[in-house]
């Protein structure tokens, strides 16, 4: 203003970045506290190590996971072989090209081979002919 005259009509051209920060921090704060609890809602499997494992690129509605006690378990959800019959086949009816779905299998080290076999013969009847059967890399003999 021109010759040290002010009134109070003047707009406050400045951003204040305090509720910003606060929110930030707040979200921050709410991540690191319910991180813990995510990782400790998973799955405890013993997985065979493979000095060939891959890492795959692509994410799959179809994770499967094959407890020591020989449970199915579908993303986070135990069922039995029937239920996974009738959903896996309500999934390939509502999917255009079931043929691009990956199953992944993770099955215990102590899984008898028998169960792994009945799941991927329930997946092929189903009509999913692709999967693959999660490893840990086995870091002490990798070149």
């Amino acid at each position: 203003m021109a010759g040290g005259f002010s009134t109070d009509d003047d707009v406050i051209s400045g951003i204040n970045v305090t509720p910003l920060v606060d929110v930030v921090l707040v979200l921050l704060v709410v991540f690191m506290v319910t991180a813990p609890v995510i990782y400790q809602s998973a799955i405890k499997v013993q997985l065979p190590k493979a000095q060939s494992g891959e890492q795959t690129s692509q994410q799959s509605p179809l994770n499967f996971t094959i407890n020591r006690a020989g449970e199915v378990i579908w993303g986070s959800d135990r069922m039995d072989w029937e239920t996974l019959g009738e959903k896996l086949t309500a999934l390939v009816k509502s999917t255009p090209d079931p043929t691009t779905l990956t199953a992944l299998i993770s099955a215990d080290e102590q899984t008898p081979h028998g169960t792994v076999v009945r799941l991927m013969d329930t997946l092929r009847k189903n009509g999913l002919s692709r999967f693959a059967l999660n490893v840990e890399a086995n870091a002490a003999t990798k070149p």
